[in-house]
């Protein structure tokens, strides 16, 4: 499997067997954790054999069961930027994750904040968390907004490089499935906007490296 074929296989998935995470696959995990936190200065962390952070009245209204990993992403209150890094550098690990044979999920809200593992240095919070391990399924597709709603390009005029970048943006997880995000090009950059709405800034780098990853192009932020 190669990135663009872990973009359209990757699904978000809820229930997770009790299989650990071991050898060869927690070491890759665990090196290219490393190698995303130099790149960018988060914080993210691998949690695992931790079933508290999803045993809670929250992670049972999200349909969650047998989630006993998870990543962590934490990083500075002072990064400006931190839910966008956050997106982009925790959608490149769920990517790769996908071609190491594991499951994830983007996780805002449905799980237990205060029970956690994640270590939180001073200054520091956490973003979100992604559920990762060996799913009892492959979850679902999610429904999808129409290309032209999420892109300011006409189709007869799009490169075709960027045309491989919005159809990898329009399969990018996002919270509730809300795709608030437009996509347009500015001269021969690929540019991104945010919407409004609750963790669009998480969205907007889990979108943004899904179209750069897939387009080999550079997709700005404004």
């Amino acid at each position: 499997m190669d990135i663009k074929e872990a973009i359209k296989e990757r699904h978000s998935v809820r229930q997770y067997s009790s299989d650990h995470i071991m050898g060869d696959v927690r070491t890759n995990l665990e090196t290219l954790i490393q190698e995303c936190n130099k790149e960018s200065g988060l914080h993210i962390q691998l949690i695992t054999q931790d079933p508290e952070c999803f045993d809670t009245l929250l992670g049972h209204y999200g349909s969650f069961s047998g989630v006993d990993n998870y990543i962590a992403i934490v990083g500075s209150k002072k990064m400006s930027d931190l839910e966008e890094l956050g997106g982009y550098y925790g959608e490149k690990i769920v990517l790769e994750a996908q071609i190491m044979g594991l499951n994830t999920c983007w996780v805002a809200g449905t799980y237990g904040k205060g029970k956690c593992k994640a270590h939180v240095d001073a200054g520091e919070k956490i973003v979100c968390v992604i559920a990762i391990g060996y799913g009892l399924n492959k979850g679902n597709a999610h429904k999808s907004k129409d290309l032209l709603k999420l892109c300011s390009v006409p189709e007869k005029d799009m490169p075709a490089w960027f045309r491989e970048g919005i159809e990898a943006a329009l399969l990018a997880p996002t919270a509730m499935n809300q795709q608030k995000f437009t996509i347009g090009i500015d001269g021969e950059e690929a540019v991104i906007k945010a919407g409004f709405g609750p963790f669009t800034k998480l969205d907007l780098g889990i979108v943004r490296y899904n179209f750069e990853v897939a387009s080999g192009h550079k997709c700005r932020a404004i």
